[in-house]
């Protein structure tokens, strides 16, 4: 058990607290678990960069298509790729669609509150407009339903904004890999401080999104509306998929008279933090497609060490799931301690309280996640 020098805290996932406090993660620190996560966060970022360039790639080709058949093409459409289509021989992007409608619904941070602005508003207003003006028919259309085609656009904008995110966490985790195997990452507090100064370098990035029509540019995200990386994806990305995400259909019932989905969106539990690892691979649970895909780009030392227990390859997708688990927890490590008011070497006792108070309401939030269970395994 981690000791602390300061006054003992009384909640209840106290050890935890005291592990952040002394630079160590929510994950307990294992060759095991380092194997685990370093090895699923490398498929998961291959993963995440396909996923990241397709959303892109929709965001700026695809936007104000309503029969977009071949948005999964990235735009190369051949007879080669067409038949790996049809036989299912590729990237699940469905699945990045579905993290990027959870994110939208969820909403919170500078880049939802900016689509609500009248700015946006304006320019996807003229950028409509300039779409179909020879369509008298969508143009009736937008002048009589004004939001309906602005809130496709506004979906259009999560797309880039997602898209921006994934393309720089793709990146951390790649890194990670490679130090890992140059020998520069030995422990889990060392994948935790590869990845909080990953997310400390972006932080700035400017989240931007522009398309252009008939030789014309449309700013739709300027960057002079002041979108980042960290406050304004990242921030809202821990709270709508680690904490909150959707209930799955066929597990729960929707039936607003059964009760077993909370009335309000804040108290969510069916985030990646929350899941039942167990329901991996069941019909209609969206993080099954994402473990397929990253069961294509395991390395050889995660292949390895999976078909050491269990049933080896036999369950695949449930060892995948809660390595998966395991690894996001280091991500809200990460964003934890890169959010803390101060620095957790702080000698002064008030910053010590502060970081103290602030580390006991996350704990409060991890106290119905699966926090336990993944550090029992």
């Amino acid at each position: 058990m981690v000791t602390t020098q300061f006054e003992p805290s009384q909640h209840r996932l106290a050890e935890d607290i005291y592990r952040l406090e002394a630079g160590e993660a929510l994950l307990k620190d294992s060759p095991e678990n380092l194997i685990e996560v370093v090895g699923i966060l490398k498929s998961y970022g291959v993963v995440l960069d396909a996923y990241a360039k397709n959303l892109k790639y929709i965001a700026e080709h695809q936007f104000l298509v309503f029969f977009n058949f071949f948005k999964y093409f990235n735009g190369e459409v051949t007879p080669k790729k067409l038949l790996r289509h049809w036989w299912h021989d590729r990237i699940n992007y469905e699945y990045a669609e579905y993290v990027m409608r959870v994110m939208m619904w969820h909403g919170g941070g500078g880049l939802d509150d900016y689509l609500d602005s009248p700015e946006f508003k304006k320019i996807a207003d003229q950028l409509i407009r300039e779409k179909f003006k020879f369509n008298p028919l969508m143009f009736g259309f937008h002048v009589v339903f004004e939001d309906f085609l602005t809130e496709h656009m506004r979906q259009m904008a999560y797309y880039k904004g997602l898209g921006d995110f994934w393309t720089i966490m793709s990146k951390i985790f790649l890194e990670l890999s490679d130090r890992y195997l140059n020998g520069e990452i030995k422990n889990v507090p060392d994948v935790v401080q590869h990845i909080q100064d990953g997310l400390v370098a972006d932080a700035n990035f400017p989240i931007t999104y522009s398309v252009t029509l008939r030789g014309k540019t449309y700013d739709l995200i300027p960057e002079s509306a002041g979108l980042t990386f960290l406050p304004d994806t990242a921030v809202p990305y821990v709270e709508s998929i680690f904490f909150r995400g959707t209930p799955f259909p066929g597990l729960v019932s929707y039936n607003a008279q059964a009760y077993q989905i909370p009335v309000q969106q804040e108290e969510f539990g069916y985030g990646a933090l929350h899941a039942d690892v167990v329901a991996t691979g069941t019909a209609g649970v969206p993080p099954t497609l994402l473990m397929q895909d990253m069961r294509h780009f395991l390395p050889d030392y995660l292949t390895e060490f999976y078909q050491q227990w269990g049933r080896g390859e036999g369950d695949l997708l449930v060892k995948i799931c809660q390595s998966f688990q395991k690894s996001m927890f280091c991500v809200t490590t990460a964003a934890v301690r890169g959010l803390a008011p101060h620095p957790f070497d702080t000698t002064d006792i008030e910053e010590k309280r502060a970081n103290r108070r602030y580390l006991e309401q996350w704990m409060d939030r991890m106290l119905k996640t699966r926090l336990q269970i993944a550090n029992a395994s």
